[in-house]
């Protein structure tokens, strides 16, 4: 008999993990999270009560010589990332790396060694929602006409000196942390890789991360992505693409609610204020579970995600290009 369910293993216990995709996991119909690890075993242990999970570990190498664990979701800390995505994937198990994958393109290159038979791809959730999948129905369908602009933000207001998000040598800052979303809203609508960047960075004078980022990106034949991202304006997102014919808009496209319906906004023009436009209406869902479900799908099934290792370095050599542009004050091919 086929198995139903694999079985997940959570690598620390971040916040990002236990308080939206270990729950999104477990309504996962062909998952079943079996055990998470910390640092610690008191810790470990108790999340793992907390959140009815079977088996806690003390230690990151005792959850991957788990030989019941079938793949691994690391949420830990982006210079932690390639490393343990690595160990992960060596010792058998597939990977769901949260984003950003590394802390440059040249570090993510590591994860070619990753043994063939397992998977190891990025966790951009968003890729799997309705709302994403929807709009890039559009993009093709031609309702737009030709898409030549995307323009997004995402911003929220973040000045605690100890986040991680805040700390460079974690990979903190803007675009490592909000700003990779826009760039996968480029490549995933646009369908291709941008050409050159241009970025304008503002540094916090305390953290020296970048708090603010305006950003251009040239993906070719007219086609543009434009994008504003901070840790430290007022808590804001938006994702809207213009064609020579409409342009359609996600309410909230990157932090969704979580098993709530959403709205995606079609406008052809007929009126500048916005009120003749199309409003459609996606089913309720949960964006992290469906990805834990394509995931589990893909491993019982050996078939093959739609992105995988290259996906994640060509996301962040745009990234590096980001950083090149600010630094030398120019176009900066992506590379």
């Amino acid at each position: 008999m086929a198995r139903q369910k694999i079985n997940w293993g959570i690598l620390s216990t971040a916040n990002i993990g236990t308080e939206k995709v270990i729950p999104a996991i477990q309504k996962s119909a062909s998952s079943n999270v079996m055990a998470i690890a910390s640092r610690t075993g008191d810790v470990a242990e108790k999340v793992a009560k907390r959140l009815g999970i079977e088996r806690s570990y003390g230690s990151y190498e005792a959850l991957l010589n788990d030989p019941d664990i079938d793949v691994i979701y690391n949420p830990l800390p982006n210079d932690m990332h390639v490393a343990w995505t690595l160990a992960a994937a060596r010792a058998g198990k597939h990977v769901l790396c949260e984003k950003p994958i590394g802390m440059s393109g040249k570090e993510a290159t590591k994860l070619r060694d990753c043994p063939d038979n397992v998977l190891v791809t990025e966790a951009f959730m968003v890729r799997y929602h309705p709302q994403w999948l929807r709009m890039r129905e559009l993009v093709r369908s031609g309702e737009l006409g030709e898409v030549r602009a995307i323009q997004a933000a995402f911003s929220y207001f973040n000045p605690d000196a100890t986040n991680i998000r805040n700390r460079p040598e974690n990979g903190g800052g803007s675009i490592m942390d909000i700003g990779c979303y826009p760039i996968t809203a480029g490549r995933f609508l646009f369908e291709c890789e941008p050409l050159r960047v241009l970025a304008l960075l503002d540094r916090d004078p305390e953290f020296k991360t970048d708090r603010t980022a305006s950003v251009v990106a040239d993906f070719g034949n007219g086609r543009q992505l434009s994008f504003v991202v901070s840790t430290q304006l007022c808590p804001y997102q938006t994702l809207n693409v213009f064609g020579t014919k409409g342009r359609a808009e996600i309410a909230i496209p990157y932090n969704a609610p979580q098993g709530e319906a959403t709205a995606l906004i079609v406008d052809h023009g007929e009126s500048l204020d916005g009120s003749l436009a199309r409003r459609e209406i996606l089913p309720a869902c949960d964006q992290y579970t469906e990805q834990a479900e394509e995931m589990a799908k893909a491993i019982l099934t050996g078939s093959k995600l739609p992105y995988g290792i290259e996906d994640g370095i060509a996301s962040m050599r745009v990234i590096d290009a980001l950083f090149a542009s600010d630094i030398n004050h120019e176009w900066i091919n992506v590379q």
